[in-house]
């Protein structure tokens, strides 16, 4: 399929999916966010793919944002399904997937464009990167998960904090905070999302799509983690990636999983 704001690039099994609208600073508006569905989505289902590098086209933003023009004379009613269907079709959908997704944030991760790096499952971050939800100051909240995985991530205080004031943090202090795994130079940014990718893909695939399944459960309200864990753990005794493990681990050589 050929995009109109994505560039997607391969490399091996890394599937790069680039966000590009650079002279809007990335902003994320109704098209980019279908195509962003459809874009995930088939990589999950590629068995070419074994993950995703998402980020912004150019060096000054990932996302700057949502397209604030598109929210002009929208009432409650349309609100609640710009946030559902967004949050249903590309937020929950990254979190949830079944290969690892991070995201390379190279300069502003702003409402959106933070909301789309925090459900990604892990975040790199270039040094010069600014991040914040500064929603209040447009009479909104944050509608694409926000108040939720900037939580989990921060914790309560600094989330209310972050949220309230719409300050924006640097890069330095969202690794403080745990928003990001890593800080590194413009330069270093996409050369360590691919490190730590390629060393995700030796792993087991089947496991690791269990792995996201079950610490996901013990973020969700009424879903008991534990539960998942021990059912994901019964999965894994089924596969042939479990045995192959076994069987390497035992003859003392690297294991060669397929996902099976």
């Amino acid at each position: 399929m050929v995009f109109q704001n994505l560039l997607i690039e391969n490399k091996e099994r890394i599937r790069y999916i680039i966000i590009n609208r650079e002279s809007k600073l990335n902003a994320l508006n109704k098209d980019t966010l279908a195509e962003l569905h459809t874009a995930i989505d088939e990589a999950f289902s590629s068995s070419k793919v074994g993950g995703i590098i998402i980020t912004g086209a150019g060096q000054k933003a990932f996302v700057a944002g949502a397209d604030i023009a598109e929210f002009a004379g929208l009432g409650a009613d349309e609100g609640r399904q710009l946030a559902r269907q967004g949050q249903t079709t590309v937020f929950d959908l990254i979190e949830n997937g079944n290969k690892p997704v991070i995201a390379a944030v190279n300069g502003f991760a702003l409402g959106g464009g933070l909301e789309l790096a925090m459900a990604c499952h892990i975040r790199v971050a270039s040094d010069n990167a600014k991040m914040g939800l500064p929603e209040v100051t447009l009479g909104l909240v944050p509608g694409y998960g926000g108040t939720q995985r900037l939580t989990q991530l921060v914790g309560k205080g600094k989330a209310l904090e972050m949220i309230m004031t719409a300050d924006m943090i640097t890069a330095a202090e969202a690794y403080q905070y745990g928003l990001v795994n890593h800080v590194v130079s413009q330069e270093e940014l996409l050369a360590k999302a691919e490190e730590i990718l390629n060393k995700i893909l030796l792993r087991a695939p089947l496991a690791i799509a269990s792995a996201i399944t079950a610490i996901n459960a013990g973020m969700r309200d009424g879903v008991n983690g534990f539960e998942t864990e021990i059912e994901e753990f019964s999965k894994c005794f089924g596969t042939q990636d479990f045995k192959e493990g076994v069987s390497a681990f035992l003859a003392k050589r690297k294991p060669d999983f397929k996902g099976e």
